[in-house]
């Protein structure tokens, strides 16, 4: 019987060809994701579901899909399908994570100008039969220095194009090498260079713990007299009340945003401002966008219902099922394994070099490796995936490189992730125990014995009395529960590390806390999906 693929919202026609000629029984019902009961009640006869964003996936529909195998979402946004609840059910999560990178690179280029020449205003007063000419005075984007918070994949993009527009491009992205700035004949700074030097800022960052409120109103505040100001990247990024009094004052000359803290937004500080361009969330929506997402998504459900095929999948590695059951594990040690490096790692990444030792390097390495580098990119890019992973590292200039040898120590087989950045080298091992469990086993080349927690800190110290007293004496005295931790150290250098397991996620209070006592040269809170 042919896989049955039920389409939930407006798909292109092409799209909807795509699976019939593939010999898939396709259903097309672009209203039915906006009525949940009715979703719920008939989503059991399908083996596949293509959206975009109107359909909501909740676990209610999810427990109701007995047949469900995959759902692809036209689109790089799937804050709509609950991915927990999906994995739990078994059901592989799949996205177009390239398919509206110029169009929204174009969008933001287009809010420029808009702007810089007040073009919106401008339209408005003078269909509203007035001339008033001199109002309207604008600047030239030609000679003026743009900064680009945020170097990837649609940031790249808005450089070129700026580069075009014989603009001077400033980048502050603490993952993109010197190397590929150079490349892209760009200029590498830090935050507070590019604020200070800046006529134009430009954003083009997922929202993140790190990135939230990247323009504070702090920052805000360092900005060059004049700037004006386009977010057409998340919501969440500025802070949008304080960029509204300086907008007020003049500091702010003016702000073109496409995205916003709270959506939809009926009401905004940014709002009925001068010089101020809004546009309802458009990034993505051209006629071309919507197309090429709607044909990947097509071909990518079709590939994975009758082959088994895996690509741009949030929530499954890409190897065959056979594979699957054998290296489950040690994919999720390799997620680890990068996570931990991602964590630790402040500065851009030069090269990946990931070492597979014994029985564990005769398995399917590329989905090893591509766990592993998306285990680093995660902190920076939630949004990452084990097939777009390899491809944005590529993109930043990150060198990858990995070597396989025979058994050569006391396990059967282990996997060593290094990073290398301009500064430093820093390496973690780990294996996977009979039990089926990861564990790490060395960090900085101090042997270690560690499972891993949901959340734990790390620390290094040099190797002397007191260290334990001090952690658990601060940890109690804020209350912060341990529920366990593991040392490790080495008599030749002196040093010596510790990995505590706690209950919740460490205040940052607390880290500063332990940096106060003098005692640690690195405290670190991480997180681990060990689920």
């Amino acid at each position: 019987m042919a896989p049955r693929v039920l389409i939930s919202d407006k798909l292109s026609d092409a799209a909807v060809q795509i699976f019939r000629d593939r010999g898939i029984d396709v259903d097309f019902q672009p209203d039915l994701g906006k009525d949940k009961d009715k979703l719920a009640e008939v989503i059991g006869q399908y083996d596949g579901l293509a959206i975009r964003s109107a359909t909501r996936v909740t676990p209610t529909i999810l427990a109701a899909a007995d047949k469900l195998k995959v759902i692809g979402r036209a689109g790089i946004g799937t804050d709509n399908i609950d991915k927990e609840a999906a994995s739990q059910k078994g059901v592989i999560v799949m996205n177009t994570p390239f398919g509206n990178m110029i169009t929204t690179a174009e969008h933001a280029i287009a809010m420029m100008f808009a702007v810089a020449r007040q073009i919106p205003e401008a339209s408005a007063s003078t269909q509203a039969g007035k001339w008033e000419k001199s109002k309207f005075m604008g600047v030239e984007l030609t000679g003026k220095t743009l900064g680009v918070i945020g170097a990837g994949n649609i940031g790249g993009i808005v450089c070129d194009r700026a580069r075009g527009l014989k603009m001077k491009v400033v980048a502050f992205d603490p993952y993109l090498s010197e190397e590929k700035a150079a490349k892209m004949q760009i200029e590498k700074v830090e935050l507070d260079d590019l604020l200070a030097r800046a006529d134009f800022i430009t954003l083009h960052v997922p929202l993140t713990d790190q990135t939230r409120n990247v323009l504070s109103a702090e920052n805000l505040a360092k900005t060059k007299k004049g700037v004006r100001i386009i977010n057409c990247a998340r919501g969440g990024l500025v802070d949008e009340a304080a960029l509204a009094e300086l907008l007020k004052s003049g500091h702010v000359a003016g702000a073109a945003f496409d995205v916003f803290a709270e959506e939809p937004a009926t009401e905004n500080p940014l709002f009925d401002l001068p010089n101020v361009v809004c546009t309802p969330h458009l990034g993505a929506a051209t006629t071309e966008a919507q197309e090429n997402v709607a044909l990947q998504v097509a071909e990518q459900m079709s590939n994975y219902l009758l082959t088994g095929a895996v690509e741009n999948a949030l929530n499954m590695p890409s190897v065959t099922a056979e594979e699957a059951k054998v290296m489950g594990p040690w994919i999720k040690l390799s997620d680890h394994l990068g996570s931990f490096i991602g964590q630790m790692t402040d500065e851009p990444i030069k090269a990946i070099n990931i070492l597979y030792d014994g029985s564990v390097a005769e398995m399917n390495l590329d989905a090893l490796n591509c766990s592993a580098i998306a285990g680093i990119m995660k902190r920076v890019n939630p949004d990452v995936n084990m097939v777009s992973a390899p491809v944005i590292a590529r993109e930043r200039g990150v060198n990858i490189s990995t070597t396989n040898q025979a058994k050569s120590g006391a396990f059967d087989g282990y996997i060593k992730l290094t990073v290398v950045t301009e500064t430093r080298e820093r390496s973690i091992a780990g294996t996977v125990f009979s039990d089926g469990k990861p564990r790490f086993i060395q960090i900085k080349g101090i042997n270690i014995d560690a499972a891993i927690g949901a959340h734990m800190i790390y620390t290094t110290n040099e190797d002397m009395p007191g260290i334990i007293g001090t952690l658990g004496m601060t940890m109690g005295e804020n209350n912060v529960n341990i529920a366990n931790f593991t040392l490790g150290r080495s008599a030749e250098k002196g040093e010596a590390i510790a990995l505590l397991y706690v209950d919740e996620p460490v205040p940052a209070n607390v880290v500063s806390k332990l940096k106060e006592t003098g005692m640690f040269r690195q405290v670190k809170p991480l997180q681990f999906d060990v689920a």
